[in-house]
């Protein structure tokens, strides 16, 4: 790149600092299109005399040379001064947002726990499960508010030893989600909760060959569709249990366009809270099948719900859960249009287009990564990126502890 005096910038010109390096300075990227004078007075406060610029990318040209300035004060010291609190402010946003996702993450793993025992409890002891399972979704519900994109990215965190626990489990926070958004009541919510944590309990009564395997003969699928007939049979001994949660158990299979089982049930017909579980499921099973090697992204899981299946679905509720996730719902690895790799940490469902994300930079330490909220540039998401397509180094920088186990375990 060819190199400009500082004193020639002007907003438009596209610089690069790489030289200089990211821990040095206090801009959020190396690259850039400068934007404002006080950019520029950083700049000259960092006391660099030139900077290597980037003509095609620029907007603007640098400033022709031009006779010397009156001597004015100088105010770059104070820009530089107020970039670098807001880099450390940025820092200190990193280290929140991993602390947070660390504490969910612990929380969640304690629930599954519970569901679990729930799942393999309920048929033998159905009166001692049924207020377990009720306080568990009651929790579930009360931390929703302010928590969701977390959950999102929770449901994301692929692991090979998951099991139902954590199936049920993200069923369940799912369909609250879209319960939530679809103006549900406390009591409906907590309904639509204990349906969906209870949606697959009588898959115990299928042979595990059976429930993994990835095509089976039509006895196996007649077999399989069983734990249908087996769920409401384990829930049977349970006192006080809603009409509309054991509807939730025997319809979370049933199709918008009959095409569903057990009963082949169409439209209104099935029962309103199995529409929203039966959504909630299928995009699990997309995300977390039993083999991770054929798991679909989650922008692959809406876009395979959205274009491909749509009639399985209640229309309403089917936008109502693209327009919660997003797009790119969080957890979901993304390119930018100049090449970068993200994360998404944040959706926003007035903008479904520009989530925001924590950037892969490997010249910026993984404890300052860089959080971007695509609504305050001119970056666009290329599209999403399997994180078994990626380097693991790029996967472990993202991954919420470091680790690649959520999303790579099983893939090749």
């Amino acid at each position: 790149m060819p190199k400009t005096p500082i004193d020639r910038l002007q907003p438009g010109v596209f610089i690069s600092l790489a030289e200089v390096g990211w821990i040095r300075h206090p801009f959020m990227f190396n690259e850039f299109r400068i934007a404002s004078e006080k950019q520029i007075q950083a700049l000259q406060a960092m006391g660099l005399k030139e900077i290597a610029w980037d003509p095609a990318r620029s907007t603007a040209q640098p400033l022709p040379a031009a006779a010397p300035a009156p001597a004015e004060e100088d105010f770059g010291s104070l820009a530089l001064s107020g970039m670098l609190d807001e880099k450390k402010a940025r820092i200190a946003r990193v280290r929140q947002r991993r602390e947070q996702f660390a504490r969910r993450e612990r929380e969640y793993e304690k629930e599954a726990v519970a569901a679990g025992e729930i799942l393999k409890s309920i048929a033998g002891r159905p009166n001692d499960m049924h207020p377990q399972a009720r306080s568990l979704v009651g929790r579930l519900v009360g931390g929703l508010i302010g928590a969701e994109n977390d959950i999102i990215q929770l449901v994301h965190s692929k692991s090979k030893d998951a099991g139902p626990a954590f199936h049920a489990m993200n069923v369940t926070v799912l369909s609250l989600l879209l319960g939530k958004a679809m103006g549900l009541g406390e009591e409906e919510l907590k309904a639509l909760g204990l349906g969906a944590l209870l949606h697959d309990v009588g898959k115990s009564e299928v042979p595990p060959r059976i429930l993994r395997a990835a095509s089976r003969t039509q006895p196996e699928e007649d077999f399989y569709r069983a734990h249908v007939g087996y769920g409401i049979k384990a829930v049977a001994g349970v006192r006080d249990l809603p009409l509309a949660v054991r509807n939730v158990i025997a319809c979370h299979h049933e199709h918008f366009d009959g095409s569903g089982f057990p009963n082949k049930l169409a439209g209104d017909k099935i029962p309103k809270l199995a529409r929203l579980v039966a959504i909630a499921n299928r995009y699990d099973n997309l995300c977390n099948p039993f083999d991770l090697k054929q798991a679909k992204t989650p922008a692959e899981a809406i876009g395979q719900l959205f274009r491909n299946e749509a009639a399985r679905f209640q229309p309403e509720a089917l936008q109502l859960f693209v327009k919660t996730l997003g797009v790119y719902p969080p957890g979901s690895f993304v390119q930018l249009s100049n090449g970068a790799v993200g994360l998404v940490i944040e959706a926003d469902s007035r903008d479904l287009l520009r989530p925001t994300l924590m950037l892969h930079d490997a010249d910026v330490p993984r404890a300052e990564a860089i959080l971007l909220d695509l609504r305050d540039t001119d970056l666009k998401i290329a599209g999403a990126v399997s994180p078994a397509a990626l380097p693991v180094a790029v996967v472990e920088y993202l991954a919420p502890r470091g680790r690649i186990d959520y999303f790579v375990e099983g893939a090749g």
